[in-house]
């Protein structure tokens, strides 16, 4: 696979390329700041793009920004993005579109290979990748609403889903049957008040919406 880096941390950007070189995929360009970014994927219309979230001059959104440009110049652009913490606002945003092919990491899973490559791949093949600390995140902040009303082996289903897992995984995952999986996913997605997915990026999209919603309305309460 051709992947193109956006990094300003030179030691983590470096690493990655030896990382995916080593792994038997090809860089075919770095970035160091965010001008940088979507000429490079322009030119290059890589495979995959890995994207840190911050980046020069401003060390805001700006590897966030571009990857979302360079999805409306290439629709269906892979893009796994790179945070330093969890942002929740930065994960919604970038999954807003419904497409596939999209993934949220915070940067130590980079360091957990098979993890990053593990993600990485199921971007790149139009699934979704989301960060575990994110899912937790999301699910921590539901309150008073249907999620307390799942028991505790539906909540992990509910999490692995969101991460973006397969049945096989999940089940594998749990040490339970994929039928069994598949009866836990009917029991969240009928608690939920969610219609039916296929599997794939729109059921994780579907879970992620849900869980979104609830953060939404959090935040419009005026909290704190």
């Amino acid at each position: 696979m051709r992947v193109v880096i956006a990094e300003d941390n030179a030691l983590l950007r470096e690493g990655m390329v030896l990382l995916l070189n080593s792994a038997g995929h090809e860089v075919v360009a770095v970035a160091s700041s965010g001008p940088e970014v979507l000429p490079a994927l322009l030119e290059h219309r890589p495979d995959a793009a890995v994207l840190d979230v911050r980046m020069p001059p401003g060390f805001r959104d700006e590897g966030l920004r571009a990857a979302l440009a360079a999805r409306r110049e290439i629709p269906g652009l892979p893009v796994l993005v790179l945070s330093q913490y969890v942002e929740e606002t930065y994960a919604a945003e970038l999954l807003a579109d419904g497409a596939g092919g999209l993934g949220y990491l915070l940067k130590d899973r980079v360091g957990r290979v098979e993890e990053f490559l593990d993600a990485l791949e199921r971007v790149v093949a139009g699934g979704t990748a989301l960060d575990p600390e994110v899912v937790k995140e999301l699910m921590t902040r539901r309150r008073n609403d249907p999620v307390d009303s799942l028991t505790p082996r539906e909540r992990e289903v509910l999490h692995l889903m969101a991460e973006g897992r397969d049945n096989t995984t999940i089940a594998r995952t749990l040490v339970v049957s994929e039928r069994a999986v598949s009866k836990h996913i009917g029991n969240v997605f009928a608690k939920l008040g969610l219609p039916p997915s296929d599997s794939g990026h729109r059921r994780v999209l579907a879970v992620l919406a849900y869980l979104n919603k609830g953060e939404s309305a959090d935040k419009g309460g005026g909290r704190g």
